[in-house]
């Protein structure tokens, strides 16, 4: 028998023991739901990535509640406090500065710990800079992939590129002003210059851009303009049975580790062309 408690009725004021995952504005302030303000004004406290962010929201909408910080530089001693807190009766909202928690950063470590410990977790949705700017596109949206932010280690890095450039998908990034430029150069390397993109910058706020029709276009618009602000970038996925876009330099490296391996140069292209759906002579060219 299930005797979980159901929630249907849980729209209303906060449960005790439950933790609350509570979507905040990207931008706009307005956007906020009445339900996450009735949440965030009467939970015991808000777990909070950046209380000066949180503070905007609190004064707009005249909230007065405890905050803690609860970030990726204090995340790991703060779980542990605030599983207690839920544990002895409390209920706690997570936000994070804009959008929802635990998408690109610790809310989902401790949404996972909260349910290991049989803790309620309730989600209060707000606005996604990913799904905004993903219907914003015009681009295939019934399927996508989200990889938020690129990690910095070179190798990985370089298979997620690649694994962009040949995805027949929507995919969905994220990415700081300072690394911007570097990311559409790799880019367009695996992906060429004419792959469709839009970047989306300052999303429901007042100069909200979206940038580009293609990688190219994106590039030159960067040397004119400033680069302010985080970015959201849409990248169109491969047309099927399109393979101009499939990255050369990649093919020609695969293809020499082949032949080092002891392949032949004829028996490593007929793999490679049969693995990528080539033809095996636009491989054996590329030697």
């Amino acid at each position: 028998m299930n005797t979980k408690t159901s929630f249907s009725h849980r729209n209303q004021e906060p449960e005790k023991s439950v933790l609350y995952v509570v979507g905040t504005p990207i931008g706009n302030l307005y956007d906020i739901s009445s339900r996450a303000l009735k949440i965030l004004n009467n939970v015991s406290l808000i777990a909070c990535e950046d209380t000066r962010q949180t503070i905007k929201i609190m004064s707009k909408f005249k909230i007065t509640n405890k905050l803690i910080s609860f970030n990726k530089f204090n995340s790991y001693k703060k779980i542990p406090k605030i599983i207690n807190y839920l544990k002895e009766g409390e209920s706690i909202a997570i936000v994070s500065d804009a959008g929802m928690p635990s998408i690109c950063d610790p809310g989902e470590d401790l949404i996972k710990e909260a349910k290991l410990n049989s803790i309620d977790i309730i989600c209060i949705p707000g606005p996604c800079a990913a799904l905004t700017a993903l219907v914003s596109s015009g681009m295939p949206s019934s399927k996508f992939v989200f990889e938020g932010f690129l990690p910095k280690k070179k190798s990985e890095r370089e298979r997620i590129i690649l694994e962009i450039s040949l995805n027949k998908k929507t995919t969905i990034l994220f990415e700081s002003p300072h690394r911007i430029n570097r990311l559409l150069k790799e880019l367009k390397e695996y992906c060429g210059g004419d792959r469709e993109i839009q970047v989306s910058r300052e999303l429901t706020k007042r100069f909200e851009e979206h940038i580009g029709n293609n990688i190219d276009e994106v590039i030159e618009f960067f040397k004119d303009n400033e680069i302010l602000g985080e970015y959201t970038l849409v990248i169109k996925g491969v047309a099927q049975g399109n393979n101009s876009n499939v990255n050369q330099s990649y093919l020609k490296n695969e293809l020499r580790e082949l032949i080092s391996a002891g392949l032949s140069l004829s028996s490593a292209s007929k793999y490679l062309a049969k693995k990528n759906n080539l033809k095996k002579s636009i491989i054996y060219d590329l030697y």
